[in-house]
C-alpha cells in the first residue's frame, strides 16, 4: 500500500505520468495513516472496536502465555512502562502484518492460472471476462486484475479512494443520530482534510483477493453476501428501489448515507453510468458469473484436488479475458 497523496500521477503509456489518479494510498478506509503500527492503533482505541488503553494492553500481555518470549525481544524492562509495552505490540502487529505466508502468499486458484498451473471453469471464466469488460462489470479499472510490469501478482485494487453512494446501515447504533454521516476521508474520524469537500464520501478501494472469506462488506458493513455487493454495483442507478429506503410517496431517497452537497464526487463510470428503468450492467445469471470468478482469489488453492480445473480454459489458451 502506497503512502496516502491527494493527486497520484501514473499512467501504463511509456512512463507518462501525466493521468492523475486522485487521492490515493493509505491505511484503513478513509487512508489517514501511512504504517502498520498506526494502522493497529486505531481499532484498539476505538470505541467503535476494542476501545482499550495502553494499561489494559499491558496487562493482558503480561497475562498471556508469551509474556517471556515479549521481554526476551523488548527487554526485561519493557513492562515497566504501560507506554512502551504499547509500542512493542503495535510493532509486532506492523512486523506480522508483513509476514508472506499469512498476508500475501498468493497461492488461489487465480495464481495458479496465472502461472499455467490451473484452468478455469466455463462460470470462472465468463466472470473474469465480465470483471475485465469495460461495458459491463469495469470491475478492474479499480480492482486491476492483471500483473505488474514487473510480473508481480495483481493486487486488485489502485489503492485509490472513491465514492459509490453506498446505503447507509441503520444497524450502526451511531447512525440513529440523523445527522452524522461517516465521510471517509474528510472526517469525522480523520481530520486533517476536514472541510475539503472534494475528499467528503470517498473510501478506500480494497483488494479483492480472499474477498469470498469475508462476511461483511463495504466501510459500514452494508452487506453481508458478496452476491448483494455485486448487485448494487450493477443496480445502483437501474433499480435504486433495492438498496435506498422509498418514502410513502415512492420516491426513492438515493445516496441516503451521503449529504446532497456532495453528490458530485460520486463516481458516475461504468457500471454507474446508466439511470433509472435502464437494463442493468449485468443481469443475475452474469452476476452468479462474477461472484464465481471472486471466489478463485481465494489463496489456500490445490490443483490437485480440484477436478473441475481440468474441464476449464488455460491462460495461455484465452486472450479477451483481458
Amino acid at each position: 500500500m502506497p503512502q496516502f497523496v491527494e493527486h497520484f500521477h501514473d499512467s501504463d503509456d511509456e512512463g507518462d505520468e501525466s493521468v492523475d489518479a486522485g487521492p490515493t494510498g493509505g491505511l484503513t478506509w478513509d487512508g489517514r495513516v501511512d504504517h502498520g503500527a498506526d494502522q493497529a492503533r486505531i481499532p484498539l482505541f476505538s470505541t467503535f472496536e476494542i476501545g482499550s488503553t495502553p494499561a489494559k494492553v499491558t496487562a493482558a500481555v503480561k497475562a498471556s502465555a508469551y509474556a517471556d518470549d515479549f521481554k526476551k525481544t523488548f527487554g526485561a524492562d519493557v513492562f515497566d512502562h504501560d507506554d512502551k509495552v504499547f509500542a512493542s505490540v503495535l510493532e509486532s502487529l506492523e512486523t506480522f502484518e508483513q509476514s508472506p505466508q499469512k498476508f500475501y502468499p498468493y497461492t488461489s486458484k487465480f495464481d495458479a492460472w496465472l502461472a499455467g498451473r490451473a484452468k478455469l471453469n466455463d462460470a470462472e471464466l465468463r466472470g473474469l471476462q465480465l470483471f475485465n469488460d469495460e461495458k459491463k462489470g469495469n470491475c478492474a479499472a479499480c480492482h486491476i486484475s492483471f500483473p505488474a510490469k514487473d510480473g508481480s501478482p495483481p493486487q486488485f485494487s489502485d489503492f485509490g479512494l472513491i465514492a459509490i453512494g453506498v446505503p447507509r446501515n441503520r444497524d450502526l447504533p451511531i447512525n440513529r443520530d440523523p445527522k452524522f454521516h461517516d465521510l471517509g476521508t474528510c472526517g469525522p474520524e480523520r481530520t486533517d482534510l476536514k472541510g475539503r469537500d472534494e475528499f467528503c464520501g470517498i473510501f478506500h478501494t480494497p483488494s479483492l483477493r480472499n474477498v469470498a472469506t469475508r462476511q461483511t462488506f463495504f466501510h459500514n458493513g452494508i452487506y453481508h453476501k458478496l452476491e448483494d455487493v455485486v448487485r448494487f454495483y450493477a443496480q445502483r442507478d437501474t433499480n435504486p428501489e433495492k438498496f435506498y429506503p422509498v418514502s410513502k410517496k415512492g420516491v426513492v431517497q438515493k445516496f441516503d448515507d451521503l449529504p446532497k452537497q456532495y453528490w458530485n464526487n460520486i463516481n458516475t463510470e461504468p457500471p454507474f453510468d446508466r439511470k433509472k428503468g435502464d437494463k442493468p450492467a449485468l443481469d443475475d445469471a452474469e452476476i452468479k458469473d462474477v461472484v464465481t470468478f471472486l471466489h478463485t482469489l481465494t489463496d489456500g488453492y490445490d490443483p490437485a484436488k480440484d477436478k473441475d480445473s481440468k474441464k476449464g480454459t488455460g491462460v495461455n489458451e484465452i486472450t479477451s479475458a483481458r
